[in-house]
């Protein structure tokens, strides 16, 4: 039953894309036609990162109310680029190769993901929830910093880290695309061979580990994987906090399974289709531009006080 809902999932999205790429086509064809495949591949490739990290990161870290975005990479992301437009100008970060500050941004989220999962984890998986607090922490040192890094900035500058602070599917260079496509591929085959560890690894550190399961090194290994999927995606249009959040709660809702073989392609799955109906509705609809990543982050946070207030009753 969760196989046909998961296919059902995929044909919507089929759909959805189609709709995306054929909606009110014009001349010259070719060349609208060509914009469009890329900027339907990012959101494809955005969608498909988060949903699929958000599903792993929750199980290991044994609640559904958290989110990658939660253990600070959106505001390293921020603090990245706040410190490199007070470091070179806005003109000298303007002029900055894109393919460069691509793989920069992308190796350094990467890599600090990696060290603080690693440092935190070194002994043992029962520190998840310290590792929680401590992302919290140094996002909201990060924030700090880069508030006070802006208020160096002149206006003209800071509107440039506003601008680049936001998720944005507007500009997507296809050679990112490609490596951000490259590294989904990559981590999501890394994700399918743990899927059968980690419907062990849902049950708990205590039980995982007496039915054999080596659950520290699957929790690291998984963690990795998703520090791989959120920096891609937030190196190639920017951060979306709660869109994995989103997509997780109704992979949960409507595949109604505990495989995440079918939990992780469906969240993914989901998570692609918000993105592409939201830009669909938005930008052939509506004429509008940059509102979709304020609307995704704004039904996500309503989501997250929900299940806040909801596992709160008594």
């Amino acid at each position: 039953m969760a196989e046909r809902r998961l296919f059902a999932l995929l044909g919507l999205l089929a759909l959805l894309s189609a709709l995306f790429l054929g909606w009110e086509l014009r001349e010259p064809a070719g060349f609208i036609l060509s914009l469009r495949a890329v900027k339907l591949a990012s959101l494809l490739v955005v969608g498909a990162a988060i949903g699929a990290a958000t599903v792993m990161f929750q199980t290991v870290a044994a609640n559904r109310l958290l989110t990658p975005g939660i253990v600070g990479f959106d505001a390293l992301f921020v603090f990245l680029q706040t410190g490199l437009v007070l470091l070179l100008g806005g003109a000298g970060f303007a002029t900055l190769p894109d393919l460069a500050k691509f793989g920069a941004e992308l190796l350094c989220m990467l890599l600090a993901g990696v060290a603080l999962f690693g440092v935190m984890l070194r002994r043992g998986a029962e520190d998840v929830l310290r590792l929680v607090l401590t992302g919290v922490i140094l996002g909201v040192f990060l924030r700090g910093l880069s508030g006070f890094a802006g208020r160096l900035l002149d206006p003209s500058e800071y509107s440039i880290v506003q601008l680049a602070s936001f998720a944005t599917f507007g500009a997507v260079d296809s050679t990112q695309l490609a490596i951000a496509a490259a590294v989904l591929v990559v981590a999501l085959t890394g994700a399918r061979l743990l899927a059968p560890a980690l419907d062990a690894a849902a049950l708990g550190r205590t039980t995982a580990r007496a039915i054999g399961l080596p659950f520290d090194r699957i929790a690291l290994l998984a963690l990795v994987i998703v520090s791989a999927c959120v920096a891609a995606s937030t190196a190639l249009v920017g951060p979306i906090t709660f869109l994995g959040l989103l997509a997780a709660s109704l992979a949960h809702t409507v595949l109604r399974t505990w495989r995440h073989a079918l939990l992780i392609p469906g969240a993914a799955i989901i998570s692609a289709s918000i993105l592409v109906a939201g830009q669909f509705v938005f930008e052939r609809l509506l004429g509008q531009q940059s509102t979709l990543a304020v609307i995704v982050e704004c039904v996500g946070g309503l989501l997250f006080l929900f299940l806040v207030l909801r596992k709160s009753r008594p």
